[in-house]
C-alpha cells in the first residue's frame, strides 16, 4: 500500500472509530447559514438547527432578523452582498460548515405569456442565487474538509406544474448542481443534498388559488398540507452526523405527492 493510501485509509478509520465504538456519531455544533432564514420553511429550519445546539445565522431582505437569531441583511442575486453576508457570518461565528439555500421566490405565468424577464429573475434567485452562495460557502468548505450543502427544491421541479415553468425549472436545476457538487468536492467530506417539499403551509401556499389547492390536496396520498417543521426536521438530520455518507440525493417531503419521479 502507499503511503498516501495508507494515510487516507487511517483517516477513514479515524472519522468512523465514535460511530464504530459508541453506536452514534457525537453531536458537533456546527456554524449555520440559511438563506432566507425569516419565514416559513427558512425560519422552521433555522430554530430546527439553533434547538439542535447549532449556531445558526439567517439571511432577510428588509424585515429583518427573527428574535434570537443572529440575522444578516442579503440580497442572494448580488454577489457582493452575498460576500459581505459571509463575512458578517464568519466574523460572528466562524466559517460556514453547513449551508441551506432556502431563499427564493416565484413569478407564476403561463409560458405563451410569460415575460423573459420574468422567467430570469426566478432562475436568478432560485439558481444562480444558490451558485453564489454555495461557491462562496465552498471556499472554507474545502479548507476544513467537511461541509454540508442542502438545497430547497421542490416537488414541482421534478414533476412540473402548469405556469411555473421558471419556478420548475429553477428547483429542477438544484438537482444537478448538488449531484454536480457531489461528486467535485466529496472526497473531502463535502456532501450536497436537495430536499423537495410538497405543498407546505406557508405564506406561498396560502397565497395560490383555492381550486389549485383543493386539487392539490386531493392528489396527495396523506391527504393533508404538511408543516413547515417536517421539512425543517429533514433539513436536521442532513445536517447531522448521521447523514455524512449521503449525497446527491434528492428527499421529498411532500405527503407522497411526487412518488415515482
Amino acid at each position: 500500500m502507499t503511503d498516501v493510501a495508507t494515510a487516507k485509509a487511517t483517516e477513514n478509520r479515524a472519522e468512523t472509530a465514535g460511530l464504530a465504538e459508541g453506536g452514534k456519531p457525537p453531536f458537533v455544533s456546527r456554524s449555520v447559514l440559511v438563506t432566507g432564514g425569516n419565514r416559513g420553511i427558512g425560519l422552521a429550519v433555522a430554530r430546527r438547527l439553533a434547538a439542535d445546539g447549532h449556531k445558526v445565522a439567517v439571511t432577510h431582505r428588509a424585515s429583518g432578523a427573527p428574535e434570537g437569531l443572529f440575522g444578516v441583511e442579503c440580497d442572494v442575486t448580488d454577489y457582493d452582498a452575498v460576500d459581505a453576508a459571509f463575512t458578517a457570518v464568519e466574523e460572528h461565528q466562524g466559517p460556514v460548515e453547513v449551508l441551506v439555500a432556502n431563499a427564493g421566490l416565484n413569478s407564476d405565468m403561463l409560458i405563451m405569456r410569460m415575460t423573459e424577464e420574468q422567467f430570469l429573475k426566478v432562475i436568478d434567485a432560485n439558481l444562480t442565487g444558490v451558485f453564489r452562495v454555495a461557491k462562496r460557502a465552498s471556499r472554507n468548505m474545502v479548507k476544513k474538509r467537511f461541509g454540508r450543502y442542502i438545497f430547497m427544491g421542490s416537488v414541482v421541479g421534478l414533476t412540473g406544474l402548469p405556469g411555473q415553468a421558471n419556478y420548475a425549472a429553477s428547483k429542477a436545476g438544484l438537482v444537478g448542481m448538488a449531484r454536480s457538487l457531489t461528486r467535485e468536492l466529496g472526497s473531502r467530506s463535502i456532501t450536497a443534498n436537495v430536499v423537495a417539499p410538497g405543498l407546505i403551509d406557508t405564506d406561498m401556499v396560502r397565497a395560490m388559488d383555492p381550486k389549485y389547492q383543493e386539487t392539490a390536496l386531493q392528489a396527495i396520498p396523506l391527504g393533508r398540507i404538511g408543516k413547515p417543521e417536517e421539512v425543517a426536521g429533514v433539513v436536521s438530520f442532513l445536517a447531522s452526523e448521521d447523514a455524512g455518507y449521503i449525497s446527491g440525493a434528492v428527499i421529498p417531503v411532500d405527503g407522497g405527492l411526487g412518488m415515482g419521479h
